[in-house]
């Protein structure tokens, strides 16, 4: 216990040195941005250390949120007129660097997009998000981090490749009906007319996701509940996606469907990792694509203390979410790290093995989780406070 604690005070009087803060977290879903979270987080920081230097670098894993987290890191803001999840016709958002594009798949084909946020597990498509991609393309991107999360969708990419000049053809010669389900009539495929600037691009897969396509760990079985698919359409989606893959290595040659089919990642935002693959993506967990585009490194080097964060603190946390990436480069540096979040429920020996110190979550504040909700940024500001006495001094 005596050693316990003199590390403990040894810890804490290292902290309490800290003069420059960085705060990297994520959005509360729900409830604030990334953006919004920083802001808050500064706020109450320095109300109890009036003039403290913070900086502010809002973080994403791949899923929604990750455009805005580059444009908030200083890339410019690209609009689309691209093909929402169900045909309708909506402005998306890229976000753009030097040759670099940052594309998130959600602005394109996520839930966000349903009209009323009506499901359609059976027929949504990813046209639109093939359609973003070639926007980024035709802005001069020679560089693509295509960030998958959020989808709406579950035709493995389907429609994405072909909006980049994929066919998909029924027997009678017809394109195959949007979304999944339409994969069940499949007759053939051809991949020649593809865009071939693709061919000439370092292409990103980001994702918190390495599940397969298909099976009982693909994304019909795993994730179609959560877009509306009853188990019904769930056996249908997952039988059109197999087939889906026969054909492409039967008709149009791809030896190496199947293979891709089953790597990590091909199931993430209902398959559309898979079409990103067939393009020659290389998958990486997202928060590790995006700490580097954001430019994390030199930002953490500059730090002493480092605050992260989401909304839920749980163990989704510490599989590919942002808070983990966040703790483990900081660790990795030798900062110390504390997070921020609405709810928590991982124990302190939990959080130490993800490298996160401690961390503070609203219902200490406020325990009515919709009150928490409500009025997420004044009660973060007010954690913030508690962090800044705790830490700063």
């Amino acid at each position: 216990m005596a050693d316990a604690a003199v590390s403990g005070t040894r810890s804490a009087r290292s902290a309490r040195s800290a003069r420059r803060v960085l705060v990297a977290a994520d959005k509360f879903k729900g409830s604030l941005t990334a953006v919004q979270v920083a802001e808050r987080v500064t706020a109450g920081l320095r109300r109890v250390v009036p003039g403290l230097e913070v900086e502010a670098l809002p973080v994403a894993d791949g899923g929604d949120g990750t455009v805005a987290a580059a444009i908030a890191a200083g890339f410019d803001r690209r609009e689309a007129r691209v093909t929402g999840p169900v045909g309708d016709e909506v402005t998306a958002v890229f976000a753009l660097r030097g040759d670099t594009a940052v594309v998130e798949m959600a602005e394109a084909s996520g839930l966000q997009r349903l009209p009323d946020g009506v499901p359609a597990p059976l027929t949504a498509s990813t046209y639109g998000s093939g359609e973003l991609l070639r926007a980024a393309l035709d802005a001069g991107a020679r560089t693509l981090v295509f960030g998958v999360g959020g989808s709406a969708t579950t035709d493995g990419g389907a429609g994405m490749l072909a909006a980049l000049g994929a066919r998909f053809l029924k027997a009678d010669g017809e394109p195959v009906a949007p979304g999944g389900g339409g994969l069940a009539e499949l007759a053939s495929a051809d991949l020649s007319g593809l865009d071939p600037r693709l061919g000439r691009v370092e292409f990103v897969l980001a994702s918190d996701v390495d599940n397969p396509l298909t099976g009982p760990k693909g994304a019909p079985a795993v994730y179609g509940p959560q877009k509306g698919a009853s188990p019904q359409d769930v056996e249908r989606l997952d039988a059109a996606l197999g087939h889906f893959v026969r054909v492409l290595e039967e008709s149009a040659g791809v030896k190496t469907a199947a293979e891709f089919a089953g790597s990590a990642g091909a199931g993430a935002a209902g398959g559309i990792g898979f079409g990103a693959l067939l393009l020659g993506a290389g998958f990486r967990p997202g928060i590790e694509v995006m700490l580097d585009v954001l430019g994390f490194a030199p930002a953490l080097e500059r730090a002493d203390l480092v605050i992260t964060g989401e909304g839920s603190l749980d163990e989704q946390t510490l599989h590919g979410k942002a808070p983990a990436g966040v703790a483990a480069a900081a660790r990795a540096a030798g900062k110390e790290v504390v997070a921020v979040c609405g709810r928590l429920t991982l124990s302190p020996e939990a959080l130490g093995r993800a490298g996160i110190r401690r961390a503070y979550a609203l219902t200490d504040l406020e325990p009515d989780v919709a009150t928490c909700i409500a009025e997420a940024g004044p009660i973060l500001e007010r954690t913030a406070e508690r962090i800044a006495r705790d830490f700063l001094g």
